[in-house]
């Protein structure tokens, strides 16, 4: 990708620091490309991220999103604070200028909704364009909950991620490029073997595990809008896009039906949480015991359990960070 403006030098830096630091920076590049343009248009002659430029920027446009603006806003004000660090001259916007995201509460699933939505995913029909989607669609929303995965984790599983004579998944692109293999119920694995047999029986161990069109790897708008026709049909009620129930909430509500089951089973959570924590892929611990304290608020009947065993460690659920 080509920048042309006075801070060109500084765009790269910043984007090959945060690659050798472990992050993808996989869309950031393109917001500062039109950045880039954007201060060669309206501030050519500019040498200093000044705070006219950030600010103008920043500037809210008509019908933007918060969450759109804040993702436009981010990767330019780590540039600024990468500038800084470098010892130029710039503005970093303050923490009260950007703008405020409503928090999100996942939707946990009920097992009567999840068994509805399998059932939807069971009836998908052929599609001439997507071949194989009828295949697919049963056994990745399945695999979601089943496992717990990231929706770009389970997106672009490939063929030799899937270990059938062992029983287990390897993810390959986790957070921060984390790598971590997952066991499979015998369940889910009788599943992933008949797939198996109808999908890849001639496929190469670099195919994509779950095809989309053109043997390409879903996007996540296909997945997300086929999503919101199986809970259409399953008479789950959805809000606007961006709404929940979401596909991330498959994640979410396989955590808290862990934790329930065994608070449930009188397991010792203290040695149990960092399970879930590496099934999860969890960096920090704290990100995996948020989840207490949402199963605590989803079933009260467990509350006293959960606050017996972790106490004040456990994170407030007052809402959710998408990067869980």
């Amino acid at each position: 990708m080509r920048y042309i403006s006075v801070f060109a030098p500084y765009i790269i830096g910043l984007i090959e620091e945060k690659r050798s630091l472990g992050y993808k920076y996989s869309s950031q590049p393109e917001i500062l490309r039109r950045f880039d343009r954007f201060c060669c248009e309206f501030y050519p002659n500019e040498s200093v991220l000044s705070r006219e430029i950030m600010l103008a920027w920043a500037d809210k446009r008509p019908g933007e999103h918060p969450g759109t603006l804040q993702g436009r806003i981010t990767p330019v004000k780590e540039l600024a604070k990468y500038m800084v660090r470098l010892g130029h001259e710039a503005f970093i916007l303050p923490k009260g200028m950007m703008p405020r995201i409503p928090r999100y509460m996942p939707h946990i699933y009920s097992n009567d909704e999840l068994k509805r939505i399998f059932a939807q995913t069971d009836q998908c029909g052929f599609c001439p364009e997507v071949p194989f989607r009828h295949y697919v669609m049963p056994v990745f929303f399945r695999l979601l909950y089943c496992c717990g995965l990231r929706l770009t984790e389970a997106r672009l599983l490939k063929v030799k991620d899937v270990d059938l004579q062992e029983g287990v998944i390897t993810v390959t692109n986790g957070k921060l490029g984390k790598h971590r293999q997952l066991p499979v119920s015998t369940e889910l694995l009788e599943r992933l073997k008949n797939y198996h047999q109808n999908v890849h029986i001639f496929s190469d161990p670099e195919d994509w595990f779950f095809p989309g069109y053109k043997g390409k790897p879903m996007t996540m708008g296909n997945v997300e809008k086929n999503l919101r026709k199986f809970l259409w049909k399953a008479g789950i009620s959805h809000g606007v896009r961006g709404k929940g129930p979401r596909v991330h909430d498959f994640r979410h509500t396989m955590a808290v039906h862990c934790l329930r089951r065994w608070v449930m089973e009188g397991k010792n959570l203290q040695s149990y949480l960092p399970v879930l924590q590496a099934y999860l892929g969890h960096v920090s611990l704290s990100d995996t015991a948020y989840y207490l304290h949402l199963t605590a608020d989803l079933f009260p009947n467990i509350t006293e359990q959960v606050e017996n065993v972790l106490g004040d460690i456990i994170p407030k659920a007052g809402g959710y960070d998408e990067n869980h």
